[in-house]
């Protein structure tokens, strides 16, 4: 299990030798590889809204009214592509589509629900801390 360690440095329960550690290519890292992904606000906000249910483009872009069109429609590709949603067409005239979650995408509700439960818990903490931030970084001379 990931945890923090001294210095603020992302440590293992069992770290690889220094000079093993020094040689991995950190674009081969599955948590950067996912939190890439995972940690853009618009994947976070669609995995959410889809969480209730399946929804068409239309109502996606309405839940989320600030993200654009073009954005809405990257991060889409980008959740179906890591199999975190899926994408059904319907043989209609126009054709409807409509996204869903995956078993993989409803996987990840777990984490994500904590972080937001986490982050609706101390919101008040860490905006408080970024008024005292701010107030002695205003204060410090130059």
């Amino acid at each position: 299990m990931p945890r923090l360690s001294e210095g603020n440095h992302l440590a293992v329960a069992n770290p690889l030798p220094k000079d093993a550690a020094s040689e991995l290519d950190p674009s081969r890292c599955p948590v950067r590889d996912v939190l890439d992904h995972i940690g853009n606000k618009w994947t976070a906000l669609i995995l959410l809204t889809l969480q209730a249910q399946a929804q068409r483009f239309s109502e996606l872009h309405r839940a989320i009214p600030d993200i654009s069109k073009r954005m809405l429609t990257q991060s889409l590709r980008e959740l179906e592509r890591d199999g975190l949603i899926e994408r059904r067409v319907y043989p209609t005239k126009p054709p409807s589509v409509e996204y869903r979650l995956s078993s993989l995408g409803e996987s990840i509700m777990v984490p994500l629900l904590g972080l937001v439960e986490w982050a609706e818990r101390h919101h008040a903490d860490i905006r408080q801390a970024r008024v005292y931030f701010d107030g002695a970084r205003d204060s410090e001379p130059a």
